[in-house]
């Protein structure tokens, strides 16, 4: 049973699964901070002071945390452009690669006539 769970650890799907989760949570880490410590601050402190609130996240109608949600939301957005755009950009290599692979190959050279000759000489002993 241990050497199945190895074999099933050290296959390169859970692997390639983990690396994914790690970048993911980093890259996370890195959207929130884009969104409470620079959009927040420069975009929306305008409608925030207007609001009453010093932090989005203070933002609050009869105990409900809307501040919160749109801030979550804000994050949402962010996150789902960022990852467009590198779909986006995957997207377009694939097809460079595509059609680099698909260049024709030259056309082979036409058979000299001792390759003729040779040809002739198969099929007739073929035919016998």
């Amino acid at each position: 049973m241990l050497k199945e769970f190895k074999a099933f650890i050290l296959r390169g799907n859970v692997i390639d699964l983990a690396v994914a989760v790690v970048i993911g949570a980093a890259f996370n880490a890195i959207v929130s901070s884009l969104v409470a410590d620079i959009i927040t601050p420069l975009i929306l402190n305008p409608a925030m002071k207007a609001a009453g609130a010093e932090k989005l996240d203070g933002l609050a109608w009869n105990g409900a945390l809307y501040g919160k949600f749109i801030a979550t939301v804000i994050n949402f957005l962010v996150v789902a452009f960022v990852l467009f755009i590198v779909v986006k950009m995957m997207n377009r290599l694939q097809n460079m690669r595509k059609k680099e692979e698909t260049v024709e190959a030259p056309a082979a050279p036409a058979p000299t006539k001792d390759q003729e000759l040779l040809t002739e000489i198969r099929d007739l002993l073929k035919k016998q």
